[in-house]
């Protein structure tokens, strides 16, 4: 599944001339572009789709989808172990190649 997911802005960087920042997700911290929204500001929130900032948000409405997204699973799915997931979805447990 390829869906925008809601972090809060940490650091800024300029990067070979492009917009960088540190983005928590919920305890998980990803590098993203901010190049579709050069002006955002550290501790503002964005909505995120595959490395780029799309969208400028609330911090309200941000909280409220990382909440629900958590709920749901959808965050342990979009930043968890791949590896690890990949082998649960094979059966196997990780651990001796073995389920």
């Amino acid at each position: 599944m390829c869906l925008a997911v809601p972090g809060k802005v940490l650091v800024l960087e300029e990067r070979d001339g492009t917009t960088m920042a540190t983005v928590d997700f919920g305890g998980v911290l990803k590098e993203v572009c901010l190049q579709y929204i050069p002006d955002i500001r550290i501790g503002e929130y964005v909505m995120v789709h595959v490395g780029f900032a799309i969208q400028r948000l609330d911090e309200r409405s941000a909280l409220q989808t990382l909440a629900d997204f958590d709920r749901m699973g959808i965050l342990e799915t979009e930043f968890g172990d791949g590896f690890a997931m990949a082998a649960q979805q094979a059966g196997i447990d990780g651990k001796d190649g073995v389920s």
